[in-house]
């Protein structure tokens, strides 16, 4: 079985810690490691690592290698990229082009899909259920995991078990249900056969090939197409997801109910279902004094955040943003990013911390024909080679050592010392040693933008949009 994680999503409702630049999979929500990370480990104690792969973006292609390094040096290059978001239909197809002609996969070899950002405990549990969903697959299932509803969720789509099949904790699904009003959860939860639906898949290659022809012939008919061809044209792919596509469609569909601790952490009113809260119904994040407060959510990056006589209410506070809101609607956090998107507001879109495939730099200060950022390049990296036209740069190294190239110049530029790169002037930043480079970089020039840039030379592979 081949274990295939989805991370390409961009997490907005839980903004503004969530944003397009870094999303919701790559954020550690509930201890040390990101939502990806533990996703990984958690798959691992049902198939080899070598066979745990993540499809994502050009985006977040780094991002993704740099979690999937931290598991373990067997992963890195165990990236899918999607040339564009197409939905989790084509996603899938991609997936198993992808298996079929790269990792030489046989049509009865069984894909396992997971999304990248869900919380699930214990993982002895869900390791039990995979293999339960393994057997069904290879009876001809698709299978997909239904979690036993504990509260009637209006966040969630649902599905109706119906007869049993012969696979151990198997059943036909009866059908699929969308987000439903709230007497009408409270109404799924009473009748005992709805689940959430989890967004997990299990399948062998051919019986989804076959839904395919049968239930979405537009993806269906491209899936002989050649891996080259099949990414050449993606953009060609309906965008519609798995559930529309076939699960609604499909005579095999089956459904495994679980139980255990599952959350898509799908907002921020989501949060003390997987972070215990206090004895005050407070969950607190950061730095945090609490006077007279109760079951309020307060999370915070940096800064003290003190709060007296408040009750129900969502606290976020990252560098360049404030979230305040009533809980019980979190869920409109969307309409807020929309809004910023749609007046081009940056903070809709990205940090102040901004990461790149060499480490990641943080906007301290920026005003009219000037930006000044901490730089930390990590050891063994290099910026590509470039030039600005618009702009000029000084240097300070708070800390390591940094070998700059200006112009036709080499040098090394120890602790403490400086380097200036004058307005269009080609040049480029390395850090030769064993420790992580940090710096000061001051920029100056009728514009500052990140899209002032010319590349002559990328170890990354990027082209000529972004620093």
């Amino acid at each position: 079985m081949k274990a295939i994680i989805l991370a390409g999503g961009s997490g907005t409702r839980l903004w503004p810690v969530s944003r397009y630049g870094l999303p919701k999979q790559f954020i550690k929500l509930n201890g040390g490691k990101s939502l990806l990370c533990q996703t990984v480990e958690r798959l691992s104690a049902v198939v080899p690592l070598k066979d745990i792969f993540v499809i994502t973006n050009e985006d977040y292609r780094f991002h993704v290698q740099t979690a999937l390094r931290s598991v373990s040096k067997e992963l890195e290059n165990n990236v899918i990229l999607e040339p564009v978001g197409r939905n989790t239909a084509p996603a899938i197809a991609l997936v198993m082009r992808y298996c079929l002609e790269k990792l030489r996969s046989r049509k009865d070899e069984v894909i396992f899909i997971c999304p990248s950002d869900h919380i699930i405990e214990p993982v002895e549990k869900f390791a039990k259920y995979a293999r339960q969903a393994e057997a069904a697959a290879k009876a001809g299932y698709i299978v997909t995991f239904g979690v036993k509803p504990d509260r009637p969720e209006t966040g969630y789509g649902y599905v109706k078990r119906g007869s049993r099949t012969g696979a151990e904790g198997v059943f036909r699904v009866e059908k699929f249900a969308e987000k439903p009003d709230a007497k009408t959860a409270q109404k799924y939860l009473k009748a005992g056969d709805y689940y959430w639906n989890s967004g997990m898949f299990a399948f062998k290659i051919a019986t989804m090939l076959s839904e395919f022809k049968a239930h979405a012939p537009e993806i269906g008919r491209r899936m002989p197409q050649t891996l080259a061809k099949m990414t050449a044209n993606f953009k060609d792919m309906p965008s519609i997801s798995i559930d529309y596509a076939v699960m609604e469609k499909s005579k095999k569909a089956a459904v495994l109910p679980i139980d255990l601790l599952w959350s898509d952490v799908g907002s921020w009113d989501s949060l003390p279902e997987v972070i215990d809260p206090d004895v005050d119904g407070n969950l607190k994040i950061g730095d945090v004094l609490a006077l007279d407060t109760k079951k309020t959510i307060v999370m915070g990056e940096k800064r003290l955040i003190a709060t007296i006589g408040l009750e129900d209410l969502i606290i976020v506070d990252t560098t360049d943003a404030l979230l305040i809101a009533r809980r019980g609607q979190a869920q409109r956090v969307k309409e807020v990013v929309d809004l910023l998107r749609e007046k081009k507001r940056k903070e809709g879109v990205e940090h102040l911390t901004i990461y790149r495939p060499w480490g990641y730099f943080v906007v301290l200060e920026e005003g009219p024909r000037y930006k000044i950022k901490r730089i930390v390049l990590n050891p063994g990296e290099k910026v590509s080679h470039q030039l600005h036209y618009h702009r000029s740069e000084h240097w300070i190294i708070v800390k390591g050592t940094a070998r700059v190239t200006v112009g036709k110049t080499m040098s090394l530029v120890h602790e403490n010392e400086s380097t200036y790169v004058p307005q269009g002037t080609v040049h480029r930043l390395e850090n030769p040693g064993k420790v992580a480079l940090e710096m000061i970089e001051v920029q100056n020039g009728e514009y500052v933008g990140e899209d002032d840039i010319v590349r002559f030379g990328d170890i990354y592979g990027r082209g000529t949009k972004k620093g």
